[in-house]
């Protein structure tokens, strides 16, 4: 039963599949490397012509989907570009046991959510400037009749949400450096599914293993400053918010236990509570590299002497590359942490070394194959760390295989992805298998299947029973 569903779903698209492969044979190779092109772009935009082709490599993808071109009747005023985008997403589980008495029924109906986004991009004066904002509600909990059975928490982060998403303005300063303040995006690394360098902005955890990274990214307000020469270019940020991870809470099917967890505290926005960041970068002739450095918060808090969750301040020093060799992409990161703190080492600090290699081949037609591997290992590693609350090891293993292809004029997207810690899902991981489908410019149709293993993984420890099916359809302005 566990994969009849990706039987399944292989059969239903299988004849456009078909249709796609006889005309792939018909059309001329398409560019090898369109498959590494960043989303958009945020600092080179704004700089000169020639800097721009310069740095294309270090653009920052953002969450948001391209801005629509203006219509010539619009009764907006020139310097005003709205887009946007509204959607159903519904999941059905299919793997969950009957629950015990009063207890929530993950059964069937999961997630019956109708979600829209909001842009609004300016150019006045030289000065540009985006305000995005969400807003879901889900109808799974009423649908269900089980809204009674959730905590009050619960209810408040999974029922709905209103979100201030990418809110800043930006101006090119001089001919080489420009400004940027507000909510934003940074994005660090090259690597598309495992993260090592990209730590600037955090994730939404709450529904793992549903859509990719680039999705999951929340803002968080900064002031980034970007200086251009030849080559290169040193970007320097001065974090103002803290804000952190969105993870599963009590009585979600991706909780990893049966009881609550200690109050976080959560710190403000302050002076002492500022994080600094900065980044050279440098594009060439068939290679990129980039050294990053940063004094972060570290996203996984940690259990006090008060049994409370508290956030903890680390020094991190990284770099990442990309080599392109013909068909293939090459990329590399390193990511050294100093002053971990844990749980059951409440006075000593340690440190990590995030290692990871990935390889992107691009050489058949309209597909794109990606594998990454890495490790993160912890020094002077000490067996109390095993405990709870910490579920330390010494080495953490994580790889993900990615199968990218399109058929049918570049309408019908496939997509596999393998992602696993430990060897062949040992200590947790998911598949998902996933077709998207252009039924025009505006609406894209989308089906799939999630498969979960529990493993040693604090995230992963519980969630082998969340098997899906995920739908969605969206219509884009």
């Amino acid at each position: 039963m566990r994969y009849f569903s990706i039987l399944l779903v292989v059969f239903a698209i299988s004849p456009f599949c078909a249709l796609g492969a006889e005309r792939d044979q018909q059309e001329d190779l398409d560019s090898l490397i369109s498959g590494f092109e960043d989303e958009s772009s945020d600092t080179a935009e704004e700089s000169s012509d020639e800097l721009e082709l310069l740095l294309g490599g270090f653009e920052e993808p953002e969450q948001s989907r391209p801005v629509t071109q203006q219509n010539t009747d619009s009764v907006l005023p020139d310097w005003l570009d709205v887009s946007g985008s509204i959607g159903l997403q519904s999941t059905l589980n299919f793997s969950h046991q009957a629950p015990p008495p009063n207890q929530p029924d993950y059964r069937g109906l999961s997630l019956f959510r109708t979600i829209g986004d909001l842009i609004a991009d300016t150019d006045y004066e030289g000065w540009k400037g985006r305000l995005g904002v969400t807003a879901f509600y889900d109808a799974a909990y009423h649908l269900n009749g089980q809204r009674d059975l959730y905590t009050e928490t619960y209810i408040d982060l999974y029922e709905s949400e209103f979100e201030i998403n990418e809110a800043y303005l930006m101006k090119n300063l001089t001919p080489h450096l420009d400004l940027k303040v507000g909510r934003q995006i940074v994005v660090w690394g090259k690597s598309d599914s495992i993260r090592v360098t990209d730590v600037l902005n955090p994730l939404d955890l709450r529904w793992p293993g549903m859509v990719d990274i680039r999705f999951l990214r929340l803002p968080v307000t900064m002031t980034k400053l970007d200086y251009f020469h030849g080559y290169w270019n040193l970007g320097g940020m001065l974090i103002h918010e803290p804000r952190f991870n969105k993870v599963p809470v009590y009585n979600s099917e991706f909780y990893p236990g049966n009881q609550t967890l200690p109050k976080a505290e959560e710190p403000g926005v302050s002076w002492d509570n500022q994080q600094a960041a900065l980044a050279v970068n440098g594009i060439f002739s068939g290679w990129d590299i980039s050294v990053y450095g940063g004094y972060l918060y570290n996203q996984a808090p940690r259990v006090d002497l008060r049994l409370r969750r508290v956030y903890d301040k680390s020094l991190m020093a990284g770099m990442a590359t990309n080599i392109a060799l013909g068909n293939w992409l090459i990329k590399g990161e390193a990511a050294y942490w100093d002053g971990l703190k844990f749980s059951n080492l409440p006075t000593e600090d340690k440190s990590r070394l995030d290692l990871l290699i990935g390889f992107d081949y691009s050489g058949f037609t309209d597909t794109l194959i990606s594998l990454e591997l890495a490790n993160r290992h912890l020094f002077e590693f000490d067996p109390r760390l095993e405990q709870m609350p910490d579920n330390q090891k010494e080495d953490w293993n994580q790889f993900s295989i990615r199968y990218v292809r399109d058929f049918v004029n570049d309408t019908l997207h496939l997509t596999l992805l393998v992602s696993s810690y430990g060897l062949i899902v040992s200590d947790g991981g998911f598949e998902r298998f996933q077709v998207e489908y252009d039924l025009s410019d505006a609406i894209t149709l989308t089906g799939g299947v999630v498969l979960y293993q529990s493993g040693d993984y604090p995230a992963f420890s519980d969630i082998g029973d969340n098997d899906r099916l995920l739908f969605e359809i969206e219509y884009r302005f």
